[in-house]
C-alpha cells in the first residue's frame, strides 16, 4: 500500500448521471467517452471564426467531417422512382461555398422537405457527414446540419445558438455520424463547470517555472476560447500534461527494469561468434559494427538490456541480431527470436541456418566444434517435430530458437534463456514480449527490432522505455529502387506497360511480386463490398479492393500468360506457404501474387519488380516496407504503385511522396503527419483511448524531450510519486496500476 494515496478525481462521475442515459450511451459507444473527465478531455479539433468560412477544397475522402459554410444554391429535382408514391422521387441538391471552394449536399426522398425550407441561399450552417465522390465531385449525402445564428438569432431545434457558446470562435469537435460536433458542444457546456475540480498532475514548480496555466483554466479556455491567444495558452498547458504523464509512465517502467538483475553475457574470445565472423563472405558496415558494440556493451552488464534497433529496409538488422544471439550462446545462454508470422519465422530460420552453415549443426555429423543447434517452433508444426524442438530447448541442446507466438505458450521451457529478440515490434503487445522474457531464470536481455523508421519523438513516446540504436547505412551491393505511380483510371495504357515491364524482367531471368489488399473468396466479400446505397446515384461507392485470387487468375490468362504465376496469402496452410516461398526463392516461379504477408523479412535477391495494386489502400510505411522486397541483389529494383484515385486526392499525394524518396525516416514523418496523432501509440493503452489528443509528436519534439528529462528527474527522486498525489491520479487515469507495466506499443 502506498503511503500517500492518489487524490480522488472528482471528474470520474459517469456521464449518464449528467447527460442522461441515451446521450451517454451514444458517447460511450461511438466516442469512447464514459466520464465527465473523458468529455472535458475531448478537445475541439479546430475552431471556426464567426464571419469566416471554412476551406472546402481539401476535405478528406471517406471521412466524417464537420464544416461551417454558406448556402450558395439549392435546387429541387424530380425523377422517376418505383419506390416513391405516385412513381415520382425528389432530390434536393444544395451547393455550399467558402468563397474559394464548393461542396455539394444531396438529400433524397422524405428527407428533402425540411432542408428545402431551411437551407436557402445565404444561410450559414454547420454540416456534418461522410465525404464521398460522385461524378468526380466531392459531396455529402444526407448530412446532418445545424443552422447558425441568422438575423433572427434563432437556430434549429435547440433555442440556444452554438455560436453563443464560444463568442467569435466556434469549436468543432472530433465527431461521428451518431454524435455531431454541435451536440458534443452542448454536452461540454453542461459539464464545463466541473472543470474547476480537475486535479492538476503537474508538479507546482514545473508549472510555475514554465508559466503554464492551471488545469481548470486550461480546460475552460480550450472549450470556450474568446481569442486565439486563449487557444494557444490552453494547448501549451494541455500538451505538457500529455507529454509529462506519458513520460512519467515510461520513466517508471525504465526505473523498475533497471532494478532487475540479469546475467552478464560475455562471448568467448575464440568461440562461436569469432568462428561465424571468420566465415562471413563480406565485411560488416560501419553502422553494423557500431550498433553491435552498443549491444555487446549492454549484454556485459548485470541488469537487462532494453534496446530498440531500428533500421532501413535491408540495412542488415538480422545480421546484427544474429551476432548478438551468437554472443549469448557463446556465454552459455540461449537466444529466442520472436517473429510475427510463420512465413517470416521460416524465412529467418532458413537464412540464419544458411549464414551459419556448419555452425548451425550442433550435435550432428559435420558440425563445427563451436556449433549449436538452431530450431524452429511454430503453431502448425507436426507433433513429433514440435516435441523434439521443445526437448532441445529444455535440455539446452538448441542455442537458438526462432518462432512465432507459439514460443510464448506455457509448455515451452528453456534451459537458460539469455536474450529475447523481437522482430517487427509493432506487431506485438508488451504482454507478449514480457511473457517470453518471463521464461528466463533471471530476466533475459531484450533486443527489439523494427524496419519501420521511427522519428526521434515517436521513439521517445512509443518506445520510451528502450535505448535506441539506428542502422541507416545500406550494405554494399544493394541496388537502387526506382518507384513510379501508375494512374490506372486516368491512363490505362500505363497499367498495360506495367505488365509489359514484368514480362521484360522475367525474360531477363528475374522475378516479380504483385501485391493485392485482400485474398478473395471472402464470405460475402466482393458482393457485400460492392453493394450500392438505396439510391444508387446518391453516393459513389468505391469498388471492392483487388484480391489475390482474382488478380492471379486474370494475369495468368491475360497480360502475363505463359509466365509461372503462383499465389501466397495468410489463409494457406503453413506447409503450402513454405513450399511456395521455396519455389520462388529457387527461381521456379516468375510472379508471386501475394497479400502483405511478404511485407517484412522476405529476401529473394533475384526479385527485381514489385507491382502494388490499389496502392492507395496501404499506409506509407507499409508501402515502403513492401518496396524493400526488391532491389536486394545486384540488379536495380522497380516498384510500381497502381491506383485509380484522382490526381488531386490526398491518396495520390501520399503515393507521390512514397515514389519521390527512398528515405524511410522522411516517409515516417509524412506518414505521421497524415495520421491522427492518437494513432501514434497504436492500439490505445490497455484498451483505453489513446492519450495523445493535443500533443503533435512531430511539431512538439521540444516539449517531449523536456518532458522526458523532467519525468526522469521526478521518478529518480520519488519512484512511487508519494509526494505527487495529483500526478498519481493522472497516471491511474492513463493506465491504472496493473496496466502501467503493459504500456501498449504501437
Amino acid at each position: 500500500m502506498d503511503p500517500v494515496p492518489a487524490l480522488q478525481e472528482p471528474l470520474r462521475r459517469p456521464l449518464k448521471s449528467v447527460l442522461g442515459p441515451a446521450t451517454a450511451k451514444v458517447m460511450a459507444e461511438h466516442l469512447g467517452l464514459h466520464t465527465v473527465g473523458d468529455l472535458l478531455h475531448h478537445y475541439p479539433r479546430k475552431y471556426e471564426e464567426r464571419g469566416r468560412l471554412t476551406h472546402l477544397a481539401d476535405l478528406p475522402m471517406d471521412e466524417h467531417v464537420t464544416v461551417v459554410a454558406q448556402v450558395a444554391d439549392a435546387r429541387l429535382h424530380s425523377f422517376a422512382s418505383s419506390r416513391a408514391p405516385r412513381g415520382k422521387g425528389q432530390r434536393l441538391e444544395v451547393t455550399i461555398t467558402d468563397g474559394s471552394g464548393r461542396l455539394q449536399l444531396v438529400f433524397f426522398g422524405n428527407g428533402v422537405h425540411k432542408p428545402h425550407k431551411e437551407l436557402l441561399p445565404g444561410t450559414r450552417a454547420m454540416f456534418a457527414g461522410k465525404v464521398s465522390l460522385f461524378n468526380h465531385k466531392l459531396q455529402l449525402a444526407h448530412p446532418a446540419y445545424e443552422l447558425l445564428q441568422g438575423e433572427s438569432g434563432e437556430t434549429r431545434d435547440t433555442g440556444e445558438s452554438v455560436e453563443s457558446f464560444a463568442g467569435a470562435l466556434i469549436p468543432l469537435y472530433p465527431a461521428t455520424a451518431k454524435m455531431e460536433s454541435w451536440k458534443i458542444a452542448k454536452a461540454v457546456q453542461t459539464v464545463l463547470p466541473d472543470a474547476r475540480d480537475a486535479v492538476d498532475p503537474l508538479p507546482e514548480a514545473l508549472r510555475a517555472g514554465r508559466a503554464l496555466l492551471p488545469l481548470p483554466e486550461a480546460l475552460l479556455k480550450i472549450h470556450r476560447p474568446h481569442t486565439k491567444a486563449d487557444i494557444a495558452d490552453a494547448q501549451a498547458r494541455l500538451k505538457w500534461d500529455e507529454a509529462f504523464v506519458l513520460q512519467v509512465a515510461l520513466a517508471r517502467r525504465r526505473h523498475a527494469d533497471a532494478q532487475l538483475p540479469a546475467v552478464p553475457r560475455l562471448p568467448r574470445p575464440d568461440g562461436l561468434l569469432t568462428a561465424f565472423d571468420d566465415r562471413l563472405p563480406f565485411t560488416l558496415t560501419d553502422g553494423q559494427r557500431k550498433v553491435s558494440r552498443e549491444i555487446f556493451t549492454d549484454l556485459a552488464t548485470d541488469h537487462p538490456m532494453h534496446r530498440l534497433l531500428q533500421g532501413e529496409v535491408g540495412s542488415g538488422k538480422t545480421m546484427v541480431a544474429l551476432r548478438a544471439m551468437l554472443a549469448v550462446v557463446d556465454a552459455g545462454g540461449q537466444a529466442a527470436m520472436l517473429a510475427p508470422t510463420e512465413v517470416l519465422a521460416q524465412q529467418h530460420h532458413r537464412s540464419v541456418t544458411e549464414m551459419m552453415g556448419e555452425l548451425a549443426q550442433g550435435g550432428m555429423l559435420g558440425g563445427s566444434e563451436h556449433a549449436t543447434k538452431v530450431v524452429l517452433l511454430t503453431g502448425s508444426m507436426g507433433a513429433a517435430a514440435r516435441r523434439q524442438a521443445l526437448l532441445d530447448l529444455v535440455t539446452g541442446e538448441a542455442g537458438i530458437v526462432i518462432g512465432t507466438h507459439a514460443l510464448i505458450e506455457d509448455k515451452v521451457q528453456f534451459h537458460d534463456l539469455g536474450l529475447v529478440v523481437v522482430d517487427e515490434q509493432h506487431r506485438f503487445g508488451v504482454e507478449q514480449r514480457d511473457a517470453l522474457r518471463s521464461k528466463g531464470t533471471q530476466p533475459p536481455h531484450l533486443l527489439v527490432m523494427t524496419a519501420t523508421p521511427i522519428p526521434r519523438t515517436v521513439a521517445m513516446t512509443v518506445f520510451g522505455d528502450l535505448e535506441t540504436s539506428v542502422l541507416d547505412q545500406l550494405p554494399a551491393g544493394r541496388s537502387p529502387i526506382a518507384s513510379h505511380v501508375v494512374p490506372a483510371a486516368d491512363k490505362p495504357h500505363f497499367l498495360a506497360r506495367a505488365w509489359e515491364r514484368v514480362r521484360e524482367e522475367a525474360a531477363n531471368g528475374h522475378q516479380a511480386y504483385v501485391v493485392c489488399p485482400r485474398i478473395g473468396d471472402e464470405e460475402d466479400g466482393p458482393k457485400k463490398a460492392a453493394k450500392k446505397a438505396p439510391d444508387a446515384d446518391a453516393t459513389a461507392e468505391r469498388r471492392p479492393p483487388l484480391a489475390v485470387l482474382d488478380v492471379a487468375d486474370q494475369l495468368a490468362k491475360g497480360p502475363l500468360q505463359g509466365l509461372r504465376v503462383e499465389v501466397l496469402h495468410g489463409r494457406m496452410a503453413p506447409d503450402d506457404k513454405d513450399a511456395v516461398m521455396r519455389r520462388f526463392a529457387a527461381g521456379d516461379t516468375d510472379v508471386l501474387v501475394a497479400t502483405t504477408v511478404i511485407e517484412v523479412g522476405v529476401n529473394v535477391p533475384n526479385a527485381t519488380v514489385m507491382v502494388i495494386t490499389d496502392a492507395d489502400r496501404f499506409g506509407v510505411s507499409q508501402l515502403h516496407q513492401l518496396r524493400g522486397r526488391v532491389g536486394r541483389g545486384s540488379a536495380p529494383g522497380l516498384c510500381l504503385l497502381v491506383t485509380e484515385m484522382p490526381e488531386a486526392s490526398a491518396a495520390r499525394q501520399r503515393l507521390n511522396a512514397v515514389a519521390a524518396t527512398l528515405d524511410g525516416f522522411e516517409l515516417s514523418r509524412i506518414d505521421l503527419e497524415q495520421r491522427r496523432e492518437g494513432d501514434v501509440l497504436g492500439q490505445a493503452q490497455s484498451g483505453a483511448r489513446s492519450s495523445l489528443r493535443v500533443l503533435a509528436v512531430i511539431e512538439d519534439e521540444e516539449i517531449i524531450a523536456e518532458a522526458r528529462q523532467e519525468a526522469a528527474a521526478v521518478v529518480a527522486a520519488d519512484p512511487e510519486l508519494t509526494a505527487l498525489p495529483g500526478l498519481r491520479t493522472a497516471l491511474d487515469a492513463l493506465l491504472d496500476e496493473e496496466k502501467e507495466q503493459y504500456l501498449e506499443k504501437g
